[in-house]
């Protein structure tokens, strides 16, 4: 025989403890809203739905051991709650509050005596979170081409090429929203025909462009989107309702499989006109949009919560377009200011999601274009008005350091208004 032997300790009741080598894990994952735990044994927990309380043994043993851990690394959303049922925790009765607030933890606990109870042995975060790998390709898709609104869309391959038109699903529009969801796909949403709708299309990740599928939320254009979270989730935020004057600041969650939740309430000031990318990890920022709302951005949380204002950095403007570069930064660029002034400044978003001052532009001022990471790490600008009306064609391809390069002629068909996304991990 060989091997390691284990040291267990032995109970007063004469019974040898199961070491931590030895658990005997659930086969069961926990989803409940509460759940009754036993010594000897490791637990899974998701919270994605609901938070949950943990009940421990009504009696325990020096050495008795359980270990729970986070599921879904959600705990920060909705976190556990040990209940000690009558016994210590970490030398407090179980009148004290016990709770696992942090996504990604485990908590493995052992009996000492009644005097300290329950113990941890660990309560660590595991830090290293999945992180899907980008998109590598782009779609653009939508907008208006003189006077008249399109459906059609244009593929951009892994090399930032821009692919000749297809021929349009969907309905025409111009400034809906678009972005990636479930990671390696894309969605198309909101827009304006002769009035805002609340239409999504679904974008595969071998670019292919799906049907009109029925709205929910209010219908509106010229809103901005961002991913959040490690799991395929997106939010549209912001807009104009119609009118002129009808722009909103409620959002709209997008989970992993592409479905459009209900509005959120509003945060931060109403506006349309404005751009989104995400930066960081799982996290998201909002900023720019209608100039008499003043020049304000808003972080949003890897949960697809969206903060209050904060006091925006940069030649405040309209219609610029947003895409991610390098590792978890994104950049802000083109649109028009105050006294149709079109721009071809840049902005960065660092990895903390604090935005730098004004770039030197690069490229044909204009606004209403659109914007996507493309190649894993770069991004590429198309379209656009210069403000006279004449619908732009060009590209701008942005480096793995955030610089923007200068025009380059497009094979699509010049538009303004359109939107785009990342979609597909294959080159």
């Amino acid at each position: 025989m060989s091997g390691i032997v284990q040291n267990n300790i032995l109970r007063s009741s004469g019974t040898v403890a199961v070491s931590a080598a030895g658990l005997n894990w659930s086969d069961t994952i926990i989803t409940g809203s509460t759940a009754t735990v036993e010594a000897g044994n490791g637990y899974w927990v998701n919270t994605t739905s609901n938070t949950c309380t943990i009940t421990l043994p009504s009696s325990a043993e020096k050495g008795d051991q359980i270990v729970i851990i986070d599921y879904a690394r959600t705990w920060g959303t909705n976190k556990i709650i040990i209940d000690s049922n009558g016994l210590n925790y970490q030398g407090n009765d179980d009148t004290y509050t016990v709770e696992y607030t942090t996504d990604g933890q485990s908590v493995n606990i052992v009996y000492s005596d009644a005097t300290k109870g329950w113990l941890p042995l660990e309560d660590d975060v595991t830090a290293d979170v999945p992180v899907a790998p980008p998109t590598q390709k782009a779609i653009i898709g939508y907008g208006r081409v003189g006077s008249t609104k399109v459906s059609t869309s244009n593929l951009v391959n892994s090399s930032g090429v821009v692919a000749s038109d297809t021929t349009g699903v969907g309905t025409e529009r111009r400034i809906p929203g678009a972005v990636s969801y479930g990671g390696d796909k894309a969605i198309f949403a909101y827009g304006l025909t002769s009035s805002a709708v609340s239409m999504s299309n679904l974008v595969n990740n071998s670019g292919v462009v799906g049907n009109d599928v029925s709205g929910v939320g209010t219908a509106r254009s010229g809103l901005a989107t961002t991913t959040f979270g490690t799991t395929g989730q997106a939010l549209f935020a912001y807009g104009e309702i119609g009118g002129g004057s009808g722009r909103t600041n409620i959002s709209n969650k997008v989970n992993n499989s592409g479905v459009i939740a209900s509005d959120t309430t509003g945060v931060g000031t109403s506006r349309s006109s404005l751009a989104g990318n995400a930066y960081g990890v799982g996290l998201g920022i909002f900023a720019y949009g209608t100039i008499s709302a003043g020049n304000v951005s808003n972080l949003v949380s890897n949960t697809g919560v969206v903060a209050t204002d904060v006091t925006g950095v940069g030649t405040a403007r309209e219609a610029p377009g947003a895409a991610g570069y390098g590792t978890g930064l994104a950049l802000f660029a083109y649109g028009e200011a105050s006294g149709s002034n079109f721009l071809n400044e840049s902005n960065k978003v660092s990895f903390t999601g604090v935005v730098a001052s004004d770039t030197t532009g690069v490229g044909t001022e204009r606004y209403q274009v659109s914007a996507a990471s493309y190649g894993g790490d770069k991004a590429i600008f198309f379209g656009g008005d210069d403000g006279a009306g004449t619908r732009l064609g060009m590209t701008n391809l942005v480096s793995n350091t955030g610089v923007v390069a200068s025009d380059v002629s497009a094979v699509a068909t010049a538009r303004e208004g359109s939107a785009a996304s990342g979609y597909s991990y294959s080159a």
